[in-house]
C-alpha cells in the first residue's frame, strides 16, 4: 500500500493556506500555530516514525 501524496497544485494550495494562517496568527503566535498544525498532522498521519522522518527532512538546509 502506497502513501498518498499531493501533486503540485495541491502543494501550492497548502502553501497559500499556510502563509495566510501565519499572517493571521501574527509573529507572536506563529510558532504556536506551527506546533499545533504539526501535532494535528502527526495525529492524522498516525505514524510516529514517519513524523520523525519528516522532522529530520524539514531540518535539512534551514
Amino acid at each position: 500500500m502506497s502513501t498518498p501524496t499531493l501533486k503540485l497544485p495541491g502543494l501550492e494550495a497548502v502553501y497559500d493556506a499556510l502563509a495566510q494562517a501565519i499572517d493571521q496568527a501574527g509573529p507572536e503566535r506563529t510558532e504556536l500555530l506551527l506546533v499545533k498544525l504539526a501535532l494535528l498532522n502527526a495525529h492524522a498521519l498516525g505514524d510516529a516514525d514517519a513524523v520523525q522522518r519528516h522532522i529530520q527532512a524539514a531540518l535539512q538546509d534551514l
